[in-house]
């Protein structure tokens, strides 16, 4: 976002010691209040008073607040605007008074850094205002985009880590004198994750592919966010069948893995929203006289 969207003052305080890694960065769009699914529901306001932004509301799910040196936070600029171009992006240093830290929200056990913070009326420069007024959904969209597939590729990270875990317990543990690699449904395991795997990860680079054309890319990378989001879960939950009781404890990583990817159905868009999403994109080319080609586009 600062990259595309930033001045050549936000470049130098916050993306040159960004890129420099002396900094870590956090974003702020998902309300405990409102059904976040729908963003045009947002509440955290922030209205222009003389030379600065004042800032109130409440996020969470702002991952990394409590290491980052600045959030950048979607909040309503523009009441009076069509929804979609009401909200726009503001750079908050983290140490602006009025930027509180309330917790950091547990996540099925884990503690993941999902901070969340309250802004109370929280003031900064004018200047802070990242991109036009109004366009938050633009910028959001250009920033949800590339995020979503980059989940893809570290859940193909893991899922790889859970098969070779899998494939290693099935020849190496025996039941009844032999290893339980003989049985045909652990070979089921297998199979149904090898074909998992390799369709999530073919469904990645056609997403990768699409987006390096130029292109918004929302089908390919809809799709795909489900799809992978599904096998990440898939491929855990048969290695920790596989390990037996040992999977359900922290001897091995799966148990964490597995809480882990139960979230990615949620984060950055619930699949309902991307299966709805898809489907009706896809349906509109029909509807209009055309098709939907498969392979690369």
């Amino acid at each position: 976002m600062l990259h595309e969207y930033a001045s050549d003052e936000q470049r130098g305080r916050f993306l040159t010691p960004l890129v420099r890694g002396e900094i870590w960065p956090s974003f702020a769009m998902t309300e405990p209040d409102v059904s976040s699914s729908d963003p045009t529901q947002l509440r955290t306001s922030a209205v222009l008073d003389g030379g600065e932004w004042v800032i109130n509301g409440h996020k969470w799910f702002t991952t990394g607040a409590d290491r980052a040196a600045y959030t950048t936070v979607m909040c309503r600029t523009e009441p009076d605007a069509p929804p979609h171009l009401a909200f726009s992006m503001i750079l908050v240093p983290t140490d602006t008074l009025g930027y509180t830290i309330v917790r950091d929200t547990p996540v099925l056990g884990i503690d993941g850094g999902h901070c969340e913070v309250r802004y109370e009326d929280v003031r900064v420069p004018a200047s802070n205002l990242l991109g036009p007024r109004g366009q938050g959904f633009v910028i959001a969209q250009r920033r949800l985009g590339p995020g979503r597939i980059f989940h893809c590729m570290r859940w193909l990270g893991q899922a790889q880590r859970a098969f070779d875990l899998m494939c290693r317990r099935l020849n190496e543990r025996s039941v009844s004198g032999r290893p339980l690699a003989d049985k045909q449904l652990m070979r089921r395991h297998v199979f149904d994750s090898y074909t998992e795997i390799q369709s999530a990860r073919l469904l990645t680079l056609n997403a990768a592919h699409a987006i390096d054309r130029g292109g918004q890319a929302r089908v390919e990378i809809g799709a795909v966010k489900v799809a992978a989001a599904r096998m990440l879960h898939n491929v855990i939950d048969r290695a920790i069948q596989v390990y037996g009781a040992a999977g359900l404890t922290a001897d091995t990583p799966l148990e964490r893995m597995y809480r882990h990817a139960r979230a990615g159905r949620i984060y950055d868009g619930p699949d309902e929203v991307h299966i709805d999403s898809v489907g009706r994109r896809i349906l509109g080319e029909y509807a209009t006289g055309g098709n939907w080609e498969f392979g690369l586009r």
